[in-house]
Protein backbone atom coordinates (compact mmCIF):
# COMPACT_ATOMS: atom_id res chain seq x y z
CA UNK A 1 0.00 0.00 0.00
CA UNK A 2 1.39 3.38 -0.99
CA UNK A 3 2.38 5.72 1.81
CA UNK A 4 1.54 9.35 2.33
CA UNK A 5 3.06 11.51 -0.42
CA UNK A 6 4.99 14.41 1.04
CA UNK A 7 4.67 17.84 -0.52
CA UNK A 8 6.10 21.21 0.43
CA UNK A 9 3.99 22.69 3.24
CA UNK A 10 4.88 26.29 3.93
CA UNK A 11 7.96 26.37 6.16
CA UNK A 12 7.89 22.66 7.12
CA UNK A 13 10.75 20.87 5.32
CA UNK A 14 10.18 17.46 3.80
CA UNK A 15 12.51 15.64 6.19
CA UNK A 16 10.51 17.04 9.14
CA UNK A 17 7.26 15.81 7.59
CA UNK A 18 8.79 12.38 7.01
CA UNK A 19 10.15 12.31 10.56
CA UNK A 20 6.63 12.91 11.92
CA UNK A 21 5.34 9.98 9.84
CA UNK A 22 8.16 7.74 11.09
CA UNK A 23 7.64 8.79 14.72
CA UNK A 24 4.00 7.73 14.45
CA UNK A 25 5.15 4.48 12.87
CA UNK A 26 7.59 3.79 15.73
CA UNK A 27 5.22 4.72 18.56
CA UNK A 28 1.80 3.64 17.32
CA UNK A 29 2.11 1.16 14.47
CA UNK A 30 5.17 -0.99 15.13
CA UNK A 31 6.62 -2.77 18.15
CA UNK A 32 10.18 -2.61 19.54
CA UNK A 33 12.46 -4.70 17.35
CA UNK A 34 10.29 -4.36 14.23
CA UNK A 35 12.06 -3.23 11.06
CA UNK A 36 11.25 0.11 9.50
CA UNK A 37 10.81 0.19 5.71
CA UNK A 38 14.06 0.35 3.73
CA UNK A 39 15.41 3.68 2.52
CA UNK A 40 14.42 2.74 -1.03
CA UNK A 41 10.88 1.83 0.03
CA UNK A 42 10.47 5.07 1.98
CA UNK A 43 11.58 7.04 -1.09
CA UNK A 44 8.95 5.27 -3.22
CA UNK A 45 6.15 5.42 -0.63
CA UNK A 46 6.55 9.10 0.21
CA UNK A 47 7.97 10.59 -3.00
CA UNK A 48 11.14 11.98 -1.41
CA UNK A 49 14.86 11.71 -2.10
CA UNK A 50 17.23 9.34 -0.35
CA UNK A 51 18.94 12.35 1.27
CA UNK A 52 15.60 13.33 2.85
CA UNK A 53 15.03 9.77 4.06
CA UNK A 54 18.49 9.50 5.59
CA UNK A 55 18.12 12.82 7.40
CA UNK A 56 14.76 11.79 8.90
CA UNK A 57 16.10 8.37 9.96
CA UNK A 58 19.20 9.96 11.50
CA UNK A 59 16.96 12.16 13.65
CA UNK A 60 15.03 9.12 14.88
CA UNK A 61 18.25 7.33 15.79
CA UNK A 62 19.65 10.38 17.62
CA UNK A 63 16.36 10.69 19.57
CA UNK A 64 16.50 7.04 20.64
CA UNK A 65 13.37 6.00 18.73
CA UNK A 66 15.23 3.79 16.27
CA UNK A 67 18.50 1.88 16.00
CA UNK A 68 20.58 1.08 12.93
CA UNK A 69 22.05 -2.40 12.45
CA UNK A 70 24.82 -2.45 9.86
CA UNK A 71 23.87 -4.52 6.85
CA UNK A 72 20.34 -5.17 8.10
CA UNK A 73 18.50 -1.86 8.29
CA UNK A 74 16.79 0.38 10.84
CA UNK A 75 14.64 -0.99 13.65
CA UNK A 76 12.26 0.39 16.28
CA UNK A 77 14.19 0.88 19.52
CA UNK A 78 13.21 -0.65 22.82
CA UNK A 79 10.97 1.61 24.89
CA UNK A 80 12.65 3.63 27.62
CA UNK A 81 11.20 3.31 31.13
CA UNK A 82 10.01 6.73 32.37
CA UNK A 83 10.42 7.16 36.10
CA UNK A 84 8.83 9.92 38.16
CA UNK A 85 11.34 11.95 40.14
CA UNK A 86 10.28 10.92 43.65
CA UNK A 87 11.59 9.13 46.73
CA UNK A 88 11.21 5.41 46.13
CA UNK A 89 13.27 2.27 46.22
CA UNK A 90 14.23 0.64 42.92
CA UNK A 91 11.67 -2.12 43.60
CA UNK A 92 8.88 0.42 44.16
CA UNK A 93 9.89 2.39 41.09
CA UNK A 94 9.89 -0.63 38.77
CA UNK A 95 6.60 -2.02 40.09
CA UNK A 96 4.94 1.36 39.60
CA UNK A 97 6.03 1.15 35.96
CA UNK A 98 4.46 -2.30 35.65
CA UNK A 99 7.84 -4.05 35.53
CA UNK A 100 9.21 -6.94 37.56
CA UNK A 101 12.28 -5.79 39.53
CA UNK A 102 15.25 -8.08 39.93
CA UNK A 103 18.63 -7.90 41.60
CA UNK A 104 21.96 -9.66 41.17
CA UNK A 105 24.20 -9.15 44.20
CA UNK A 106 27.73 -8.55 42.92
CA UNK A 107 29.53 -8.17 46.26
CA UNK A 108 29.00 -7.45 49.98
CA UNK A 109 31.72 -6.73 52.51
CA UNK A 110 33.21 -4.29 54.98
CA UNK A 111 35.77 -1.81 53.73
CA UNK A 112 37.08 1.70 54.27
CA UNK A 113 34.66 4.02 52.46
CA UNK A 114 35.87 6.74 50.09
CA UNK A 115 36.07 10.30 51.48
CA UNK A 116 32.80 11.33 49.80
CA UNK A 117 30.92 8.53 51.59
CA UNK A 118 32.63 9.29 54.93
CA UNK A 119 31.34 12.85 54.63
CA UNK A 120 27.89 11.84 53.36
CA UNK A 121 27.34 9.31 56.17
CA UNK A 122 28.87 11.63 58.81
CA UNK A 123 31.35 8.94 59.81
CA UNK A 124 34.63 9.34 61.69
CA UNK A 125 37.89 8.73 59.86
CA UNK A 126 38.90 5.06 59.99
CA UNK A 127 35.40 3.70 60.58
CA UNK A 128 34.36 0.73 58.51
CA UNK A 129 31.31 0.64 56.27
CA UNK A 130 29.38 -1.99 54.39
CA UNK A 131 30.09 -1.84 50.66
CA UNK A 132 27.29 -3.38 48.57
CA UNK A 133 27.34 -3.64 44.78
CA UNK A 134 24.24 -4.78 42.89
CA UNK A 135 23.05 -5.12 39.31
CA UNK A 136 19.42 -4.03 39.02
CA UNK A 137 17.03 -5.58 36.49
CA UNK A 138 13.63 -4.72 35.02
CA UNK A 139 11.80 -7.68 33.47
CA UNK A 140 15.17 -9.51 33.53
CA UNK A 141 16.89 -6.72 31.53
CA UNK A 142 19.92 -4.99 33.13
CA UNK A 143 19.02 -1.37 33.89
CA UNK A 144 21.53 -0.09 36.45
CA UNK A 145 24.61 -0.83 38.50
CA UNK A 146 24.47 0.34 42.10
CA UNK A 147 27.47 0.91 44.40
CA UNK A 148 26.29 1.73 47.94
CA UNK A 149 27.84 2.36 51.36
CA UNK A 150 26.25 1.95 54.83
CA UNK A 151 27.79 2.63 58.24
CA UNK A 152 28.75 -0.66 59.92
CA UNK A 153 28.27 0.96 63.33
CA UNK A 154 24.70 1.98 62.52
CA UNK A 155 23.84 -1.30 60.76
CA UNK A 156 26.08 -3.96 62.37
CA UNK A 157 24.41 -7.04 60.82
CA UNK A 158 23.62 -5.70 57.38
CA UNK A 159 25.48 -8.54 55.64
CA UNK A 160 22.85 -11.01 56.88
CA UNK A 161 19.91 -9.45 55.02
CA UNK A 162 18.48 -10.39 51.63
CA UNK A 163 19.86 -7.83 49.22
CA UNK A 164 17.74 -9.14 46.35
CA UNK A 165 14.74 -7.60 48.16
CA UNK A 166 14.06 -3.91 48.74
CA UNK A 167 16.78 -2.58 51.04
CA UNK A 168 14.54 0.36 52.02
CA UNK A 169 11.89 -2.08 53.29
CA UNK A 170 14.59 -3.94 55.21
CA UNK A 171 16.01 -0.77 56.74
CA UNK A 172 12.53 0.14 58.02
CA UNK A 173 11.29 -3.22 59.27
CA UNK A 174 14.47 -4.82 60.61
CA UNK A 175 16.64 -1.89 61.65
CA UNK A 176 14.05 0.75 62.49
CA UNK A 177 15.44 3.25 59.99
CA UNK A 178 12.67 4.11 57.50
CA UNK A 179 13.97 6.29 54.69
CA UNK A 180 12.13 9.61 54.90
CA UNK A 181 14.04 11.80 52.46
CA UNK A 182 17.00 11.80 50.10
CA UNK A 183 19.31 14.25 48.38
CA UNK A 184 20.17 13.22 44.84
CA UNK A 185 22.34 14.61 42.06
CA UNK A 186 21.73 13.39 38.49
CA UNK A 187 24.37 13.61 35.79
CA UNK A 188 25.61 11.80 32.70
CA UNK A 189 28.84 10.27 31.50
CA UNK A 190 30.44 7.41 29.56
CA UNK A 191 30.17 3.82 30.79
CA UNK A 192 33.39 2.26 32.04
CA UNK A 193 34.33 -1.12 30.60
CA UNK A 194 33.09 -2.90 33.75
CA UNK A 195 29.79 -1.00 33.88
CA UNK A 196 29.26 -1.49 30.14
CA UNK A 197 29.78 -5.25 30.45
CA UNK A 198 27.26 -5.50 33.30
CA UNK A 199 24.64 -3.38 31.50
CA UNK A 200 25.14 -4.98 28.11
CA UNK A 201 26.18 -1.77 26.32
CA UNK A 202 29.38 -0.73 24.57
CA UNK A 203 32.22 0.82 26.55
CA UNK A 204 31.82 4.59 26.51
CA UNK A 205 28.06 4.48 25.89
CA UNK A 206 26.09 7.24 27.59
CA UNK A 207 24.78 6.39 31.06
CA UNK A 208 22.83 8.45 33.58
CA UNK A 209 24.60 8.85 36.92
CA UNK A 210 22.92 9.18 40.30
CA UNK A 211 24.58 10.21 43.57
CA UNK A 212 22.09 9.74 46.43
CA UNK A 213 22.26 10.26 50.18
CA UNK A 214 19.23 8.72 51.90
CA UNK A 215 18.17 9.78 55.40
CA UNK A 216 16.07 8.37 58.19
CA UNK A 217 14.96 11.52 59.93
CA UNK A 218 18.17 13.54 60.20
CA UNK A 219 20.49 10.52 60.17
CA UNK A 220 22.19 9.64 56.87
CA UNK A 221 21.83 5.90 56.25
CA UNK A 222 22.89 5.24 52.67
CA UNK A 223 25.29 6.79 50.18
CA UNK A 224 24.74 5.21 46.77
CA UNK A 225 26.20 5.73 43.32
CA UNK A 226 24.19 4.35 40.40
CA UNK A 227 24.72 4.12 36.66
CA UNK A 228 21.55 3.72 34.54
CA UNK A 229 21.28 2.83 30.86
CA UNK A 230 20.37 6.10 29.15
CA UNK A 231 18.68 4.25 26.29
CA UNK A 232 16.29 2.39 28.60
CA UNK A 233 15.62 4.78 31.49
CA UNK A 234 14.26 8.32 31.60
CA UNK A 235 13.32 10.74 34.37
CA UNK A 236 10.01 12.61 34.26
CA UNK A 237 9.18 15.63 36.41
CA UNK A 238 6.46 18.24 36.61
CA UNK A 239 7.62 21.85 36.82
CA UNK A 240 5.53 24.74 38.13
CA UNK A 241 6.10 28.47 38.52
CA UNK A 242 6.04 28.28 42.31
Amino acid sequence: MAGQQIVTKGMVPKHAQLRAILVDMCTNQLSPGDALPSERQLCIDHGVSRVTVREALSQLVSEGLAVRVHGRGTFVAERAYRSELRLASFHEDMRRLGLEPGTVVLSIGQDTPPPASVTALQMAEGQQAWHVRRLRLADATPISVEDAWYSAETLPELDSVDFTASIYDTLATRFGHPISRAEQTVGAGPASSETAALLGVRTGAAVMTFDRIAYSGEQPIEHAFSWFRADRYQLHMTLTDR
